[in-house]
């Protein structure tokens, strides 16, 4: 069932499978899209359970039909640990997306593991601001931030987004475009993340909210006005989709 709540789109489905099958559409429609239009997809990735709702990326149809090797693979944020750790976001869409493709290796940018947060957090700047250089990620006209055509975004329970949590003053930064953060109220610590303005510059972006323990954000986000959940903050220059299960949409 599709609704629309402001200017979101809302995608209410009756399991988590069907968010993975309707998920796996949308991609796959967007990648024919904006290949056809300038011959590559920027996608940008988060952890948590969002890469295992990708599944259905990795087999047929899409495994043969998507254009992989035009795919530019970013991270929304990252856990500043060793990208073989089991808290590391690479490691999770290795397992369980990338190493299923052929997107090539120097089209995915994972941080340098090796820095310290702020370091690293300098570092994926430094080179999204080379990719804008060279012409290969686009600048928004509206905010001068770089646009990414596609941004997955998920949600925790207390409505953070990427690592903008509640009460952690990250969510208020407004010129860099990655910054970082060394006291995550979820384990581990030491994170790097975007920022708002390189979330909102997205061409498109879908939160992809799934569980019952979901419900209380998505209803304070969707439906409250004067929400202040770092997730209320999120909007597309394109389209802002949400794919919700009837388990993170029972409060609706």
């Amino acid at each position: 069932m599709a609704c629309e709540i402001g200017n979101r789109t809302v995608l209410k489905f009756d399991t988590e499978d069907g968010v993975a099958v309707a998920l796996a559409r949308y991609i796959a429609d967007l990648s024919e899209r904006f290949i056809k239009e300038k011959g590559s997809f920027n996608v940008v990735l988060s952890g948590g359970s969002l890469i295992d709702t990708m599944r259905y990326l990795t087999r047929a149809p899409y495994k043969e039909s998507v254009d992989w090797p035009k795919w530019s693979i970013f991270w929304l944020d990252e856990r500043v640990v060793p990208l073989d750790s089991k808290d590391s976001n690479y490691r999770l869409a290795w397992d369980g997306l990338l190493k299923y493709v052929t997107i090539p290796n120097n089209q995915i940018y994972a941080i340098n593991d090796k820095l310290s947060p702020e370091g690293a957090a300098e570092d994926y700047e430094a080179r999204l601001r080379d990719l804008v250089d060279r012409r290969i990620l686009p600048l928004s006209n509206a905010s001068g931030f770089p646009s990414f055509d596609l941004m997955l975004v998920g949600m925790g329970p207390d409505g953070h987004v990427a690592s903008l949590f509640p009460n952690r003053p990250q969510r208020y930064e407004k010129k860099r475009w990655v910054t970082y953060i060394t006291d995550s109220p979820k384990p581990p610590p030491p994170r790097i993340t975007l920022t708002f303005p390189v979330i909102n510059s997205s061409s498109e972006i879908a939160m992809v909210v799934t569980g019952a323990d979901l419900a209380g954000a998505v209803k304070d986000v969707l439906e409250n006005p004067d929400s202040d959940l770092p997730a209320s903050e999120v909007s597309a220059q394109g389209l802002l989709t949400w794919f919700l299960d009837n388990d993170a949409a029972s409060q609706l």
